[in-house]
């Protein structure tokens, strides 16, 4: 099975011979941060580790989509949402609501955890469980909604 990386490079080099610049110069992109990562640890990437690394790209754009948009400047903030959504092609299938949903409520009835100042503990706990398959963000706005949701449930 070929890694990530070498998907990467392969995909660049059709881009380029169908002379697709953006798709092109966001492969570069990431196949330089995958490089960079690479040498930083002195080895090849394992799976792991090239996830992460394209996880960081993808929120990297999706946050600089953000900040454009904010500012005014609507299409950057959509090529910077459509890169990060080619970076998103080489990223795991995200879980499901529902799949996501049940591992937190488990991980919640698991840890004992009853206020949202041990939000962090949850987190950790669900974090482990999910891996790449959700982002962090959906994942602590889940969270949260639980922990929320407790805390306000039995004060009747």
């Amino acid at each position: 099975m070929s890694t990530i990386t070498e998907r990467v490079q392969e995909d660049m080099t059709a881009a380029a011979k169908a002379r697709e610049q953006q798709r092109l110069a966001t492969l570069r992109l990431v196949l330089d941060a995958l490089k960079k990562a690479s040498k930083e640890k002195r080895e090849e990437l394992d799976t792991e580790s090239e996830i992460a690394v394209l996880q960081r790209e993808r929120k990297r754009r999706a946050e600089a989509a953000e900040a454009y948009r904010a500012g005014g400047r609507e299409e950057r903030a959509v090529a910077e949402e459509a890169e990060a959504a080619l970076i998103d092609s080489y990223l795991p299938e995200q879980m499901p609501d529902e799949e996501l949903d049940e591992l937190v409520s488990g991980a919640l009835a698991e840890s004992g955890v009853t206020s949202i100042k041990e939000m962090g503990k949850l987190m950790g706990a669900v974090m482990a469980k999910v891996g790449a398959r959700a982002d962090g963000k959906r994942v602590s706005a889940m969270v949260r909604e639980k922990l929320q949701a407790l805390e306000a449930g039995p004060k009747e």
